[in-house]
């Protein structure tokens, strides 16, 4: 497990177009020793969807960690504190 804990919480609001969704992702160890990379996304409010992908290496579940969230700061996600969602 990595020595720093990762998790990100993120929001893309455009009022304009009706739209107010969340992106949480973080990684998380298994039973088994290896590491989770877990998601979560929806409309702000409501349920959503969940993913979950597992891999036996710190340094991989890292760097697909980082690549999801470049792609999700890519199509207008924004970093919201520390907060879950429905907070």
């Amino acid at each position: 497990m990595p020595i720093h804990s990762y998790h990100l919480y993120c929001q893309r609001i455009d009022a304009s177009r009706n739209m107010a969704r969340y992106y949480d992702l973080s990684l998380q160890p298994t039973l088994f020793g290896e590491i989770a990379v877990m998601r979560s996304w929806g409309r702000i409010g409501r349920a959503g969807g969940e993913k979950s992908e597992v891999f036996s290496s710190d340094q991989q579940a890292i760097s697909h960690f980082l690549e999801l969230v470049r792609r999700k700061r890519k199509k207008g996600y924004a970093p919201v504190g520390a907060g879950r969602q429905g907070e």
